[in-house]
């Protein structure tokens, strides 16, 4: 029903100025939309608030990578430093000679926020640029065209629109159970002002393991309660040989066990009882065990939009809600990937569609992902169990290999753990790819390039085909050859 010549205040108001609407709202501006963009950060549970960019900038992908980036600095002084001849510190009595390091969670925290900062700076910069209206106000729906917007000092005004884009995105699940306020969310563990100490990770969830491995690998003293597997969703055996990895460097974990009660002790410090009735103390307990969309106070009802009573995300098709004008990407939308370059491309294809004649959707298969745990592990198509589940298993074959990179080989204290790679297939004459999985260093990297060639129909031979880059990780998928099913050793060797 949109008409250039409608009478309403813009084109487009986007609500949630995250990566999605941002991307959105400066797409369709650049096809002579008038464009809005609506962000007002609700502050946590423990009072954090932050800046324009939504979840992934300022609590998520950036923060967590750069501090899993501290955890690998430390980390590779401690194991690998000594093998190449490098000499930091000295020895502690009989204990083998690692390098003494010494983290301050305080600079780490400055220099992080500080960079979050200017990229805040940038975004109101680029939606200046773009002729895109920033508004610092929360809002919500009056009816279908009409905005009721109220400024961080309650003062409440309305605008109108032809069309509005919610990319309002989640919020952490809180703990529920006795005391759970205590426990704070990746919301607020980057912002934190002292060391997070001893710790308590809650959940299974990616988020609850990246936080675990970063902050072990930083030195601290960290346990993870988890309730049944890890990382469900993804391939079991990679998520296995992760919980395996991070067992082994020092990360305890308290399976089938969560928190009933928290209790303040000692100041500031946390007593938990766990649901074994087992009892710890622990200086933070963060809890990571899901998400929930950000929908409660928009004021869907009065535009008849109706979303997942579990989740509070919003059905859609081809990002249309049941309300014509009202569309959704990002995290708010059900079935939707909870990954920021899916809500960027998403908003970028809906624009593009609304605004300048393109009919293309955005296909939301075969995208990769990367968990940046102490070991990486990057994936995308199908898993071997989804595969087996889709396929059956008599109709797949997996290809692996168990491999020491490279630049682990020389440390002693590395050889407990191999990298892993594995294809899936199908059993077609052509062997087309279903799935890629890898467990290494620098996952992200290495299968970047593979989504590319999963969206154009990947088939194995064309995978072996492909000359690798040598000596790399990622030639290891290209050169696969140990089929499960011939029983052979997965394990590689040689040049």
């Amino acid at each position: 029903g949109h008409t250039s010549d409608h009478s309403y205040d813009y084109d487009l108001v986007v609500i949630g100025g995250g990566s999605g609407g941002m991307a959105a709202a400066k797409e369709a501006a650049g096809f002579g939309a008038k464009v809005a963009c609506l962000d007002f950060v609700k502050p946590s549970p423990q009072g954090t608030t932050w800046g324009l960019g939504g979840t992934c900038v300022n609590v998520g992908c950036i923060p967590k990578k750069l501090m899993h980036q501290g955890a690998m600095i430390n980390e590779g002084i401690h194991l690998d430093s000594e093998a190449f001849g490098i000499s930091l510190g000295e020895s502690k009595g009989d204990e083998p000679h690692y390098p003494l390091t010494e983290h301050s969670w305080e600079t780490m925290r400055e220099n992080v926020i500080n960079y979050i900062r200017g990229l805040n700076f940038k975004y109101r910069v680029r939606l200046r640029e773009k002729s895109v209206t920033y508004l610092n106000k929360l809002g919500k729906f009056v009816d279908k065209h009409t905005l009721e917007c109220t400024d961080k000092k309650g003062r409440v005004s309305q605008i109108t629109s032809s069309r509005f884009l919610v990319a309002v995105g989640g919020r952490p699940t809180p703990l529920d159970c006795e005391g759970g306020e205590l426990a704070i969310s990746s919301d607020d563990i980057f912002s934190r002002e002292k060391s997070p100490g001893k710790t308590l990770c809650v959940g299974a969830s990616y988020i609850s393991l990246e936080c675990a491995g970063f902050l072990a690998g930083l030195g601290l003293d960290v346990t993870v309660a988890v309730r049944s597997i890890l990382l469900r969703g993804f391939d079991r055996e990679c998520a296995e040989l992760i919980g395996d990895y991070m067992e082994d460097h020092g990360i305890k974990f308290k399976k089938q066990n969560l928190p009933k009660k928290l209790e303040k002790i000692d100041g500031d410090r946390i007593q938990v009882t766990f649901t074994d009735d087992s009892v710890d103390v622990f200086d933070t307990v963060l809890v990571a065990i899901g998400r929930q969309a950000d929908t409660d106070k928009l004021g869907l009802e009065n535009v008849g939009i109706e979303v997942n009573p579990k989740n509070k995300k919003i059905h859609t098709k081809l990002e249309q809600s049941s309300c014509p004008n009202i569309y959704a990407v990002g995290d708010v939308m059900e079935g939707c990937p909870e990954l920021t370059p899916v809500a960027i491309q998403a908003g970028l294809f809906l624009a593009r569609r609304l605004f300048n004649g393109a009919t293309e959707p955005l296909d939301y298969q075969n995208i990769c992902t990367t968990v940046f745990t102490p070991i990486e592990y990057a994936t995308v198509g199908l898993s071997e169990d989804d595969a087996m589940e889709k396929f059956g298993s008599e109709n797949i074959e997996v290809y692996h290999s168990s491999f020491m990179p490279l630049e682990w080989s020389l440390s002693t204290a590395r050889s407990g753990h191999n990298a892993f790679t594995k294809v899936i297939v199908d059993k077609s004459p052509d062997q087309n790819v279903l799935g890629i999985h890898f467990v290494g260093p620098n996952a992200g990297e290495v299968m970047q390039g593979y989504g590319v060639a999963m969206k154009d129909g990947l088939t194995f031979k064309s995978l072996t085909d492909t000359v690798g880059i040598h000596p790399t990780s990622s030639e290891e998928i290209v050169t696969l050859a140990v089929t499960k099913s011939s029983g052979e050793d997965a394990a590689a060797g040689g040049c």
